[in-house]
């Protein structure tokens, strides 16, 4: 028999626009992987994600708010690489943000 001490409350949370989602707990480890490594590539393989997955899901984040959120650098010497722009950040922060909301709002329950 379970006890109810032995029970845990868990949650999701997803930013989302028009009823379509947006950005959830990948997208964010994925902006903010991007932000620590200056690039799409390494922040993909750090996650455990391709590198077309990782591609796909910034332009479906780019789409559904008609915001760009990445600035991809060309290669060339310095083998290129990616920033997020001051939009990106924004989002990546607005998610934080409603995430630690949301988790302290649980601890009091």
């Amino acid at each position: 028999m379970v006890k109810i001490d032995d029970l845990e409350v868990k949650y999701k949370v997803w930013l989302a626009k028009d009823g379509k989602p947006v950005i959830g707990s990948g997208g964010a480890s994925l902006l903010k992987a991007i932000l620590e490594t200056g690039s799409i590539n390494a922040a993909a393989n750090a996650l455990g994600y391709s590198y077309s997955f990782a591609w796909t899901y910034l332009k479906k984040i780019e789409q559904r708010t008609g915001l760009k959120v990445v600035e991809k650098t060309r290669g060339g010497e310095e083998k290129g690489g990616a920033t997020l722009t001051p939009e990106g950040k924004r989002l990546l922060e607005l998610y934080l943000r409603a995430e630690e909301a949301v988790r302290k709002a649980l601890e009091n329950i």
